[in-house]
């Protein structure tokens, strides 16, 4: 399974982009899809994560009401859509696919095995 993820760029305080990571080899609608970011000198957090058919969606407190995680199944794509981006979210994003959602796992780096290159995203203030 190779991940895709792009949509990244330089963007102001309070601005809005849409990340969108691409899965191959795969089909998506079996895998719990997440999205981490990790800024300079920082360890990767956990963003988001949809579970299969979108039936249960988490996000992380820092982002909660200002991003969004979907997935549209018949394109093989999740998307991660973050509005009033604050320079605080100045990190680079990765997209992640796991086999099962178990609660205690989904927010955890190390329980997902397929990874995308990340990509960038910068908010100047």
């Amino acid at each position: 399974v190779q991940l895709q993820a792009s949509g990244g760029g330089l963007v102001q305080a309070g601005g809005s982009l849409r990340l969108s990571c691409v899965v191959s080899g795969g089909r998506i609608s079996t895998y719990v899809m997440g999205w981490f970011r990790q800024a300079p000198g920082k360890d990767r957090e956990f963003v988001a994560a949809v579970a299969e058919s979108s039936r249960v969606r988490n996000h992380a407190d820092s982002v909660r009401g200002r991003f969004s995680i979907s997935r549209d199944d018949a394109k093989n794509t999740v998307y991660l859509q973050m509005n009033s981006l604050d320079p605080e979210d100045t990190a680079v994003y990765y997209c992640a696919a796991r086999n099962s959602w178990i609660y205690a796992l989904i927010k955890v780096a190390g329980a997902y095995p397929y990874w995308g290159q990340g990509t960038l995203v910068t908010v100047s203030s």
